[in-house]
């Protein structure tokens, strides 16, 4: 799967990860995914943008509206 490929390519690079859910929420329906987080259009462009800094809370409601889980882990 493309996200599970950007985790494990994302060690040391949170970006790709964000820059990852944004690939897939551009896919998938934004609007959709908008009333499904309760963010605006605009914040989630914005949040998932190259210049986006979106908090963990932000980047965790959109993985869980696409469907994905985030886990954390040790580190090997």
């Amino acid at each position: 799967m493309y996200f599970e490929a950007c985790i494990e390519e994302a060690k040391h690079d949170p970006l790709l990860i964000v820059h990852a859910l944004g690939v897939i929420a551009r896919v998938k329906n934004m609007s959709q995914l908008a009333r499904d987080t309760g963010l605006s259009r605009e914040g989630l462009y914005k949040a998932l943008s190259a210049d986006g800094n979106p908090s963990f809370v932000t980047v965790a409601k959109i993985a869980n509206a696409l469907g994905l889980a985030i886990s954390i882990r040790p580190s090997a």
